[in-house]
């Protein structure tokens, strides 16, 4: 394997370098060069070489085919981890869903109000949307692996906490916090995936994982509603999933393994500074990140300031936002309008959101389709090209809206709001698969800030439609209020269209657009400059 040859400042290759270099053959070492802490390069420099005042670093990089690059694990391990990080996902979207089921008897057993209990429902989405702006930074300093292990630990937990809560004060803090320990199976799974799958290859794993927070959150009420149904009441619904995570628990310790490419490399120089002694051996990250406090200060504003002043970040959270809101309006008024109008029982009403299942199941297989025309479309359009499906997505979501709106009648048979539901979420899924790799193939080094911008909006608006949902259909009516959904989803439906003919006209106005255009120009030349250099010295 080979590795970049050190070089000191009269070119010729350092010794210490050298026996790194022998010593660690996975490893690629790069010095900086400096003379009174300004950058010269001594081959046009009027002076002769000058001792320098601080001893240059050594910059550890990953050779070329290294083993302990993510991109280069074995395909068997990366998906070993995606699996699991969707596996993780997947327990979220149940959490997220099956407290509705049980949530009738809660109220009544803890004597608390509808509205504190539906407050419950919309407190997991906000604690789900708020907990990465200041979470995220913690995976720049100890590692996702570690940011997995811990916030699992407490999501398992918090079950057991709300199945033994004695009054709704504590289930409202534990639902709460249930949401923020479930935030990092889905906010940070996206940059799991994108540590070690290239672009081209990171299409059916960003699809597993999308179908899986649809999947769970259309699973779990199937399974849940009859257990609320039965002798074992809402508590059991928290035993059940306490015992289920626990159990995955175990396999997600055995199986999750650090991917993140600059924590690893500092890890690696940590290393050996400790066996050579030799401080010079530096990550790069080491010298480029800023503090955790100013980290977790720039993740925590960055994108709310995304949301501000990118129109592209912007519309797409708002649009996913109103989709994901609706989402959450169904999870609470499938049950009161099918008990209504259809007089089901609870466990029949589960079945209902299976509509949901089969949704995701249908979005899943669609993606590769969108795969299709995105392989092809990619090098005319760019980022644009992930919108393909996203267009359709936005007219199914306002079709579904007015075809569940317009069949929730009596006299009308149960299948036709349910094939309503389907189509509503088929759009739902689509739409959030597009805005994940939209943002990401976008905004590059900014994508995380531009993924929790739109994490938050979505979630935030999930947590807060729940509080007035029942009221908005008892008082338009069943085919009223979703008529309103479905013209507020087809007002902002627009979105994908507009992206997709003027997204790069858009983006090229934009701050961070003209930023990332600087810094990708700046990599190339760097990139040319490295390699001059290498060849000189090979020449030598």
């Amino acid at each position: 394997m080979s590795t970049s040859s050190s070089t000191t400042l009269s070119g010729s290759p350092a010794p210490e370098a050298a026996a790194a270099a022998a010593a660690h053959p996975d490893l690629a070492f790069k010095t900086s060069e400096t003379v009174c802490d300004e950058p010269i390069d001594p081959r046009f420099s009027p002076l002769p070489p000058a001792l320098p005042t601080n001893p240059p670093p050594i910059y550890v990089e990953f050779a070329p085919g290294d083993p302990s690059n993510p991109f280069n694990f074995p395909r068997r391990k990366k998906w070993a981890i995606s699996l699991v990080c969707s596996g993780f996902s997947f327990l979220t979207a149940i959490a997220s869903s099956s407290y509705a089921m049980g949530m009738q008897e809660m109220v009544e057993e803890l004597g608390t109000s509808s509205i504190l209990g539906e407050l419950g429902l919309g407190l997991y989405p906000i604690g789900f949307g708020v907990a990465p702006l200041v979470l995220a930074p913690f995976s720049e300093e100890v590692g996702r692996n570690a940011m997995y292990l811990v916030t699992y630990f407490i999501f398992f937990l918090m079950f057991m906490a709300l199945a033994l809560a004695p009054n709704i004060a504590s289930v409202l803090v534990f639902r709460l916090l249930l949401g923020i320990a479930a935030s990092t199976g889905s906010t940070m799974v996206g940059g799991t995936l994108a540590d070690m799958w290239e672009t081209h290859e990171r299409g059916l794993p960003m699809s597993i994982f999308a179908c899986s927070a649809i999947l769970g959150a259309g699973l779990a009420p199937a399974c849940f509603s009859w257990v609320a149904d039965s002798h074992l009441g809402w508590r059991w619904i928290q035993w059940i999933q306490f015992i289920v995570t626990g159990a995955f628990g175990i396999v997600l310790v055995l199986t999750l393994r650090e991917t993140r490419g600059s924590v690893l490399l500092t890890w690696k120089a940590r290393k050996l500074r400790k066996e050579t002694g030799d401080m010079r051996y530096r990550a790069r990250a080491e010298d480029e990140r800023a503090s955790l406090r100013e980290l977790i200060k720039i993740s925590a504003t960055r994108p709310l300031f995304l949301l501000v002043t990118e129109p592209v970040v912007l519309s797409f959270s708002l649009w996913i936002g109103f989709g994901w809101a609706f989402f959450y309006a169904l999870i609470t008024s499938i049950s009161h309008i099918f008990r209504t109008l259809y007089g089901m029982s609870l466990g029949e009403v589960g079945l209902v959101y299976l509509t949901v299942v089969v949704a995701a199941i249908l979005g899943f297989f669609s993606n590769f389709i969108q795969e299709r025309f995105y392989q092809k479309g990619v090098r005319k359009r760019g980022a644009e090209a992930r919108l393909y499906g996203a267009m359709i997505g936005g007219v199914l979501f306002p079709v579904g809206a007015f075809i569940y709106a317009w069949t929730c009648y009596s006299h009308v048979h149960w299948i036709a709001p349910c094939i309503g539901i389907t189509i509503v979420m088929f759009g739902v899924y689509i739409m959030y698969l597009a805005v994940f790799n939209y943002l990401s193939d976008s905004y590059l080094i900014y994508a995380s800030s531009a993924l929790a911008a739109q994490s938050l909006c979505r979630n935030v608006f999930g947590g807060v439609f729940p509080l007035f949902t029942l009221q908005m259909y008892d008082r338009l009516g069943f085919n009223w209020a979703s008529t309103l959904v479905g013209f507020l989803a087809a007002a902002l439906g627009v979105v994908p269209f507009i992206l997709f003919f003027f997204g790069p006209t858009i983006r090229a106005k934009s701050h961070f657009a003209k930023k990332l255009a600087r810094l990708e120009e700046e990599r190339r030349l760097r990139e040319k400059a490295d390699e001059k250099v290498e060849k000189e010295g090979d020449g030598v």
